[in-house]
């Protein structure tokens, strides 16, 4: 499949060395090697490609992230956040973190029954599932794909919990399944919003849903009955810092329950990434982005790869983060109740005997 549309996130597509493959600015595509057709840049296309895994559930024993199971329908993501720690995934299959990762998409369309079958194995022990934890769920393709939309419907039959972060209001398409899981305290969203700023967001996040359209998919679920949490995830310093506030309060006022933040990371090859583009729309502020990065990263580092810091930093920025974002979450009452999903409801899915009566 391929589609066209105007913008994209990364300003290069240089290939990882990481792994001992060939460094290379271009990805083979006749299109992308001209500079100019009819006198302007090309269009790069989306490329969707299907995959065929053996699995569909991923296990993580991280002890800094609230999940121990996740669900990813998609590899890349057409949002294009310049910011995305999940770029350097598509290193492991010789494309580009950069264009390649939010232009070179992978679909699994056997997720769902995939899915099904894992939940019916002998000894499966429900716990949350997340959605979104990698790529989002709800990007454009997933339009035509449905992945996401099928995977849930396994969810809700089966009464497994879930939940899903994403910066789309496509999330609302599924608002029926959703509230109605929500009603037995199955269900809960993440909705991404890292700025409130059309132009910047747009700059940021070039194919991921207007700031306006975001908060009106929380008011929609909250409306429904389903808890939302906002994630201001990344803070960029310099960039959208400044907005926090702002954002907790239209966060509030939309009926979230609960908000989080992360300041930004740069894992691998989304450093260079994000210093390219930096260059191309931020280059009187480029340094200064840079250096409150590094003091939020011990000081030296562009990253920070270590549990615990690596979601929220160190130092006196972070600190200074930290009690802006407590002080406002008080006075909006956010935060104020743990969002808790069941789990004793879980019932797996009938096997083929089951099925024939």
């Amino acid at each position: 499949m391929a589609s066209k549309r105007p913008v994209r996130g990364a300003t290069i597509n240089t290939r990882s060395s990481r792994f001992n493959l060939p460094g290379t600015e271009e990805d083979g595509d006749w299109l992308d090697q001209r500079d100019t057709v009819d006198g302007e840049a090309p269009t790069l296309r989306t490329h969707v490609t299907v995959e065929q895994p053996r699995t569909i559930i991923s296990r993580n024993a991280s002890p800094d992230v609230p999940f121990d199971r996740s669900i990813n329908p998609y590899r890349g993501c057409e949002h294009g956040c310049i910011y995305c720690f999940a770029r350097p995934t598509h290193a492991y299959h010789d494309l580009s973190p950069g264009l390649d990762f939010e232009s070179r998409l992978f679909a699994k369309p056997t997720a769902a029954d995939l899915l099904r079958h894992e939940l019916g194995k002998p000894g499966y022990v429900c716990r949350p599932m997340a959605l979104g934890t990698n790529t989002d769920p709800y990007q454009p393709i997933e339009s035509d794909w449905r992945i996401t939309r099928q995977v849930i419907e396994v969810l809700a039959e089966t009464r497994h919990p879930l939940t899903i972060t994403t910066k789309s209001d496509r999330v609302c398409r599924d608002l029926e399944l959703l509230g109605d899981m929500a009603a037995a305290q199955l269900a809960a969203v993440c909705m991404s919003i890292t700025s409130l700023e059309p132009r910047i967001a747009m700059t940021l996040e070039p194919r991921a849903p207007a700031p306006a359209r975001r908060l009106k998919a929380v008011e929609r679920l909250a409306a429904a009955g389903v808890p939302v949490y906002v994630s201001i995830a990344p803070i960029v310093p310099a960039i959208t810092d400044g907005e926090m506030e702002r954002i907790l309060e239209s966060a509030a006022a939309a009926g979230a329950k609960a908000a989080f933040f992360i300041p930004v990371r740069l894992p691998h090859e989304v450093a260079p990434l994000f210093r390219a583009w930096l260059d191309t729309h931020f280059p009187e502020r480029a340094g200064k982005v840079m250096a409150i990065i590094r003091s939020l990263r011990g000081g030296s580092r562009d990253n920070d790869p270590d549990f615990f810091t690596r979601m929220k930093g160190s130092g006196p920025w972070a600190e200074l983060l930290a009690t802006r974002f407590r002080l406002t979450c008080r006075r909006l009452g956010l935060n104020g109740e743990r969002i808790v999903l069941r789990t004793d409801l879980f019932r797996p899915p009938a096997g083929p005997q089951g099925e024939l009566f």
